[in-house]
């Protein structure tokens, strides 16, 4: 049974997801799977076909990877993305370096010069950023207390969080918070 993997930048959230699949039915092709960074066709696909997804997808954002390490770095980004933004897991006795390193099959050392060779920013940073992100997000959903959003997110302490929080955003987590607030009027106010 033949098939094509195709490994997709920027497909990082549900709504990419749809949206790829959209766009690749739209061509008339069977889609097997969809997951972040990844869709599965049923058909082998030629590089006429493959010129047509990778023009539509680019028209939305997203671009085909075909290169060895531009696969490598999308996965890792993929990985981190789906671990913090989407309750991805990773094994609770594995640190983050041995589950890249399990999931992508490269040793670690490789990984982490190969992304920051490219990225120009290290794993760990870029790990940070996403977590600073998904911090955001839950201050302004107002759902999660700071003690819990720094137990969801894995951090040592609330004062772990607040520093790196203020390092990365240049704002205390409750400063932005009250910011996000003021920039918000209650329908009833207006």
């Amino acid at each position: 049974m033949s098939q094509t993997i195709l490994h997709i930048k920027n497909m990082v959230c549900n709504r990419c997801i749809r949206a790829v699949q959209d766009e690749i039915e739209g061509l008339g092709f069977t889609i097997r799977s969809v997951e972040l960074g990844e869709v599965v066709i049923k058909e082998e696909v030629g590089n006429d076909e493959l010129d047509r997804i990778s023009k539509v997808l680019s028209e939305n954002g997203f671009e085909l990877i075909t290169d060895k390490r531009s696969l490598i770095i999308n996965s890792i980004k993929t990985l981190i993305i789906d671990y913090i933004h989407h309750g991805g897991e990773k094994p609770h006795h594995m640190n983050l370096s041995d589950f890249l390193s399990t999931e992508l099959g490269h040793d670690y050392s490789y990984l982490s010069h190969l992304f920051s060779s490219v990225e120009g920013k290290t794993i760990e940073k870029y790990l940070i950023l996403q977590k600073i992100e998904k911090v955001k997000e839950l201050l302004v959903y107002d759902e999660l207390t700071l003690n819990e959003i720094s137990y969801h997110l894995g951090y040592s302490s609330v004062a772990h969080l607040s520093k790196q929080f203020k390092d990365v955003t240049g704002l205390t987590p409750s400063h932005y918070k009250k910011i996000r607030e003021e920039k918000r009027k209650p329908i009833d106010r207006l």
